[in-house]
């Protein structure tokens, strides 16, 4: 099927929180589609678009990401937050499955050790930063500390009475920390990308419903899902908030319509292709003295 229309980049910035903006998440679509025609097609036939779609963009997110490993100039930090369901390991799967592995790494964060709770909230996340040349990818990151920690404070009930949460501005605090600290990394180097995947509640229900109807799948679901799906909406007011309080200029959060996988990977492929595009980033320079070494070798090879 051949897609007519806009591509999904030139709808990047339509997904983009503008820093400042007051957040509505209903105000953002989980249902996106780019075309009438494929939102009739259905998830099952759009799964054979998907290869398609997304293998230009793996080609393109290759040779962006051979020029950044060459370079070492700059790292890239792509933070993957969602609802449980919301497809951040499909993601991670078929966005960088093309990618050279030796520049690529993926962290996933899950219950604080008891080593990690007892430092600062960051400190776990510092220690796995990708280096210059490499590509990082937080599956949950440090966001995690005003989502997860806002609609269950009791987590958090071991910190001082001074500076825990029950005291004003103890959340607004948080984000402060958060965007130094992402303002720290961008001023030393790092390009930081963090996409939000936005699902609805009628497709997170299906999703596990899924797991549920396939033994295949049964590992994948976990009662606490289910016990999480309660506080649904008050996970939506603290990603509201996170997403308002954290989208800057210089590290902006992308709402990504995450229902339909296939969308949601590709344009996650698009944002990130063009960013490190933008970085106008080239392959390391040869002397005229190394060329001549460079030449001699070769001719030394092509003589044996």
């Amino acid at each position: 099927m051949e897609l007519k229309g806009p591509k999904i980049k030139d709808y990047i910035e339509k997904f983009t929180v503008k820093p400042g903006k007051k957040v509505n998440l209903s105000d953002y679509e989980t249902g996106w589609v780019q075309n009438e025609k494929m939102k009739e097609l259905g998830e099952e036939r759009s799964k054979d678009l998907l290869v398609e779609m997304l293998e230009r963009d793996r080609t393109a997110l290759a040779a962006v990401q051979d020029v950044l490993w060459s370079s070492r100039e700059y790292a890239v930090l792509i933070v993957l937050q969602g609802m449980d369901t919301a497809g951040k390991d499909g993601t991670i799967r078929h966005v960088m499955s093309g990618v050279n592995p030796q520049g690529c790494s993926v962290h996933g964060f899950k219950v604080p050790s008891a080593e990690e709770h007892n430092h600062d909230f960051l400190w776990r996340y510092s220690k796995v930063l990708p280096q210059r040349g490499e590509i990082g990818i937080f599956n949950r990151s440090y966001y995690e500390d005003v989502l997860v920690t806002k609609v269950h404070p009791n987590i958090l009930s071991d910190l001082p009475k001074k500076i825990g949460t029950e005291n004003d501005g103890f959340w607004e605090g948080r984000y402060k920390d958060i965007n130094a600290f992402e303002k720290h990394l961008v001023r030393n180097g790092t390009l930081i990308l963090k996409f939000f995947l936005h699902i609805s509640k009628e497709e997170q229900k299906r999703r596990l419903l899924d797991r549920l109807e396939n033994k295949d799948k049964y590992w994948k679901f976990s009662v606490a899902d289910l016990a999480e799906r309660e506080f649904w909406n008050d996970y939506t007011r603290a990603y509201e908030d996170m997403l308002e309080a954290t989208s800057t200029d210089i590290a902006p959060w992308f709402v990504i319509p995450g229902d339909f996988k296939w969308v949601a990977r590709t344009a996650v492929a698009e944002a990130i292709v063009t960013a490190i595009k933008g970085l106008k980033l080239s392959y390391p320079t040869v002397s005229d003295e190394e060329v001549k070494r460079l030449m001699a070798a070769k001719k030394k090879l092509e003589n044996e």
